[in-house]
């Protein structure tokens, strides 16, 4: 009955120790941990990869990039204009020709500009064209136009630039909040997979004291020292710890898949981890370095965002304001033709200087008075978003320094509950061993201790996440590795 027994237990024990596939690998392969030549990857390592190479924080810098582009174009309104212009009567009884080149540049403080020219001409214009004539060497002419009341502290051109310059730092907010987010992520990512790691490992591990005891249950079987129910009993014990192993090495897998969004070689590409490069302890658990500071509100990019557009919105304001009143501009010119007397007489030869205004005022400006309307329940509404967002900045800020805090505590609880499950799992194979403990509370003491071990891998997981997001809230580049 004994030798029945045991060809029985070998053919359970067979299949599932030889059979699969994924059995087969366990056997195989053995615990994932670093080797001399494959150093063990670092929460560092990982950051920087991502910073450096994360397609959406280059997609953000591209954004940035193209709202440079749209700042350059609004300043393009500043830009210095060159014109030339020549006419000449072909036939007819005049043959007066003339030709002119000038530049005209905005002022960049007023809604002014500043211009010159030089003009030169020859022959005769009739006397509805005389403005024609210069001296034989031309006339130089420059003036000025200057706004005094619409269009003196404010225009068109500058705003312009002025939202543009606006466009600019909330893409640069926007790209803060992409690489916060996209960081926040990778933490995440590298915690579960050395997580998963060490969950494999802790499972395999279990999985070994089954294996190494199953030799010397089967030859005191064989004695008659052991019942024969023990071994099958152990064997049901390696079926459920190796499906345990199974389940765990896909959960590693997965997440070194994960993983590979975010650790990135030099040319962007994903690169997916293998098990040599698992650090070897639950030091790699411990996340980053974060703590709640005083400023932290203000430095959330999201924040930030919305002060950006609020500024935005009162450069609208002004824009719409300063529609409404009158325009009075204030324009001088001095000209002086040059070289000997031309056919337009000597009137021409002494400087000129001129001086004027041009005065206007809006009866009606309901367009205006729209905008007006329209940039101040923007402003308004701007504002109070701003506000709600500090209060919750500050509510989540404090919430997530609560959950670290109470993660901590679940922490060291777990590590005792770890330490005590240990000792009394070692008790209870010593007892075994000398045969004054059964089977069954052998294999119950190691499970529970070894659950107590994937409990406190668990919580100290619970704790990098935890951090990971308190440095998010808080916009701690530092931690998340976005300052050098």
């Amino acid at each position: 009955m004994i030798r029945s027994f045991l060809l029985l237990s070998t053919l359970i024990a067979a299949p599932v120790a030889f059979t699969p596939a994924a059995a087969q690998r366990i056997r195989a392969n053995p615990a994932p941990a670093a080797t001399p030549d494959a150093a063990p990857l670092t929460l560092d390592e990982v950051l920087r990869a991502s910073a450096r190479a994360a397609p959406q924080i280059v997609e953000a810098l591209a954004k940035v990039r193209a709202a440079e582009g749209r700042a350059l174009t609004a300043s393009g309104a500043f830009d210095t204009v060159f014109e030339a212009e020549g006419r000449s009567r072909a036939l007819g009884y005049y043959d007066g020709t003339v030709a002119s080149a000038g530049a005209t540049r905005p002022l960049g403080d007023n809604g002014g500009y500043v211009y010159g020219g030089y003009r030169v001409s020859r022959g005769d214009f009739p006397v509805y064209e005389n403005q024609n004539y210069t001296n034989r060497l031309g006339e130089v002419k420059v003036g000025a136009l200057y706004a005094l009341l619409r269009d003196r502290l404010v225009d068109e051109r500058r705003t312009r630039r002025t939202l543009a310059s606006g466009d600019i730092d909330i893409a640069q907010f926007e790209r803060q909040a992409v690489a916060i987010g996209v960081q926040r992520r990778a933490i995440d990512a590298y915690q579960n997979w050395v997580a998963a790691g060490l969950r494999l490992r802790a499972y395999r591990d279990l999985l070994a004291l089954s294996e190494s005891r199953r030799g010397g249950l089967a030859r005191q079987v064989q004695l008659g020292a052991r019942p024969d129910i023990l071994l099958a009993e152990n064997d049901q014990n390696l079926v459920r710890r190796r499906a345990l192993v199974v389940r765990a090495e896909g959960d590693f897998q997965a997440a070194a898949n994960s993983l590979s969004l975010y650790f990135r070689d030099a040319a962007g590409d994903p690169m997916t981890v293998g098990p040599e490069r698992l650090p070897s302890d639950t030091d790699a658990l411990a996340g980053v370095a974060a703590r709640a500071r005083d400023d932290f509100a203000r430095r959330r990019p999201d924040l930030q965002m919305l002060l950006a557009r609020i500024d935005q919105g009162a450069a609208r304001l002004a824009l719409a304001e300063n529609e409404l009143r009158p325009r009075l501009d204030l324009r001088g010119e001095v000209g002086k033709d040059i070289g000997p007397v031309g056919l337009g007489g000597p009137s021409r030869t002494p400087l000129e200087a001129a001086v004027g205004f041009r005065f206007s005022v809006p009866l009606q400006n309901r367009a205006a008075k729209g905008r007006i309307v329209e940039a101040r329940a923007e402003i308004d509404a701007l504002g109070a978003r701003s506000r709600f967002l500090r209060d919750q900045i500050t509510v989540e800020v404090e919430g997530i320094a609560i959950g670290v805090e109470a993660a901590e505590k679940l922490a060291m609880i777990a590590e005792q509950e770890r330490l005590l499950a240990e000792r009394l799992a070692a008790a209870e194979r010593r007892r075994f061993e000398l045969g004054s403990s059964d089977f069954f509370l052998v294999n119950q003491r190691e499970e529970t201790a070894n659950d107590a071990r994937v409990r406190l891998i668990d919580a100290q997981a619970r704790i990098a996440a935890a951090r990971a997001e308190l440095a998010a809230a808080t916009a701690d580049r530092a931690a998340l590795g976005l300052e050098s």
